[in-house]
């Protein structure tokens, strides 16, 4: 942790830059935080057979703060479509400047300085 203008502020790292990880990135900054968001690839949906499509009906599938576009007009969109999506969310709350695309998270360890302040440090690539 490092002192900041008489506060203190920590490193959030996330890990994974799928829907959970946005939505946390997200979150953190809300709260004044400058996270990391560590991604081994270049995102779950990118890399899915092209064929696939979603499993759960797209109102359940959406962000609460962000809902489909109504030129999707599918109950089930095909793995472009959501793609597209999922990168709209992002570009639109600014989200891709906190991801480190093809970082692998090798470890993750807890630390306690006996000082009442605890910590995860992780190690990535």
């Amino acid at each position: 942790m490092a002192d900041f203008d008489g506060r203190k502020t920590e490193v959030i790292g996330i890990v994974g830059a799928g829907i959970s990880g946005l939505l946390a990135c997200k979150y953190c900054l809300s709260k004044g935080f400058d996270p990391i968001v560590f991604e081994s690839e270049s995102g779950v949906w990118s890399k899915t057979i092209g064929s696939t499509k979603l499993q759960t009906p797209k109102p359940l599938y959406q962000f609460s703060d962000y809902p489909w576009p109504d030129s999707v007009t599918e109950l089930f969109p095909h793995q472009q479509t959501v793609l597209e999506y999922i990168e709209s969310y992002a570009r639109h709350f600014d989200l891709a400047r906190h991801i480190q695309f093809n970082s692998k998270v090798l470890s993750l360890s807890y630390e306690n300085d006996n000082d009442d302040d605890s910590s995860i440090v992780g190690r990535a690539i």
